[in-house]
């Protein structure tokens, strides 16, 4: 083998994407020291975006205060890429790890809506959103809420919604809206296809995730599908089905609908800002990976974003995980052409992620010793 393209999605909570790069690349030389090794670090929207983009385009972070979850005080970040656009992430002041405990119907994403403002009005005509890894299901509400959208309730008063009194909005107003933040061109990428509120809707695919027990999951999901109906009569916008929309807790249909923001999907996205056709046609094997390969990998995932133009190109994928889950078929059929876990004892997550370095190493090598055994 002459040419190897590593592109792997971060391990959530346990290696970085460019951590990844690194302990499989040095594996590959080891077997191949000769072959030609391209790296990309990449993200799907979620922990990690503004670190892919900026290493792909080039830029700075840009630091600044603003609201957690639970409207505490925190330091949160952006970057902006050399072109001038700007990178957010959702994860950075509504990330899942910031749950500590609370409860997700009380997360709220204003902290995202005033990073969005932030750059709007430092200049950004292009803003990217990223939507993955929240600990929030507001629908947005938040962020819109920070961009000067006003909620009222039945009597009339003004409030800040969060998740578990998204069923108490009675009316919008959007004549407050930053006009920076309306000027700019903004995109939100998204790693899963599902609609806002129902079976398969942002409360009942990932409010357990989240720590939700049934009784909350019926309330977000509820109170989802009242923020579509008031949206829809006070904007004129139904984005209850548009894919995507539940993304974030339904930070993807509060997007949409407050933001006028494209929802597209963030593997896509982040596979055209580095060329990979172009980059990847001549190569010979493609690693790529994520912490966890499921049945809802096939959404709009990393391995399977990659998998698809593997195979458009004619090229085998190789996916390195750390856990394999159920019903994953599919990705054979998408283009991957074989899974191998990084977990190489029966060990909890705690224990699993104090050795997840050593135990990638180990795989990795394991793979290329096998595939130069072979004279592949």
């Amino acid at each position: 083998m002459k040419k190897f393209i590593i592109i792997p999605d971060s391990f959530k909570e346990t290696m970085s994407a460019q951590e990844i790069c690194r302990i499989v690349g040095k594996a590959i030389s080891r077997y191949y020291p000769q072959a030609e090794i391209r790296s990309i670090p990449v993200a799907d929207g979620g922990e990690g975006s503004v670190d892919s983009f900026l290493a792909a385009m080039d830029g700075q972070k840009v630091f600044v205060d603003v609201k957690g979850p639970f409207m505490e005080k925190i330091k949160a970040y952006y970057g902006i890429t050399a072109d001038g656009t700007a990178v957010i992430e959702t994860a950075a002041c509504a990330g899942f790890p910031m749950v500590k405990g609370r409860s997700v119907g009380e997360a709220s994403t204003y902290g995202v809506g005033q990073l969005i403002v932030h750059a709007a009005a430092h200049g950004c005509g292009k803003i990217i959103v990223g939507l993955g890894g929240s600990c929030t299901n507001d629908g947005g509400a938040g962020a819109a809420a920070a961009a000067g959208v006003k909620f009222y309730d039945g009597a009339g008063k003004s409030f800040l919604p969060i998740g578990e009194t998204l069923d108490k909005i009675a009316g919008i107003d959007v004549s407050g809206f930053c006009p920076e933040v309306r000027m700019a061109k903004i995109i939100s990428i998204c790693d899963t296809d599902i609609p806002l509120y129902g079976p398969s809707g942002a409360a009942r695919m990932f409010g357990p995730q989240k720590g939700a027990d049934p009784a909350m999951v019926e309330k977000l999901d509820r109170g989802l599908k009242n923020l579509a109906e008031k949206v829809r009569k006070s904007l004129g916008r139904d984005v209850s089905e548009l894919p995507g929309s539940g993304a974030a807790g339904g930070m993807g249909g509060g997007m949409a609908a407050f933001f006028d923001s494209k929802l597209q999907s963030g593997i896509e996205t982040m596979l055209s800002c580095v060329h990979f056709d172009e980059l990847a046609k001549d190569a010979d094997l493609i690693i790529s990976g994520e912490g966890k390969i499921d049945s809802q990998s096939l959404r709009g995932k990393v391995v399977s974003g990659v998998a698809r133009h593997a195979k458009k190109l004619g090229i085998p994928l190789v996916a390195i995980v750390g856990d394999i889950g159920d019903d994953i078929a599919g990705l054979y059929d998408s283009g991957v052409s074989a899974v191998f876990s990084t977990n190489r004892v029966a060990a909890s997550f705690d224990e699993a992620r104090k050795r997840c370095r050593e135990d990638l190493a180990l795989t990795a090598d394991n793979l290329f010793r096998f595939l130069k055994i072979l004279k592949i």
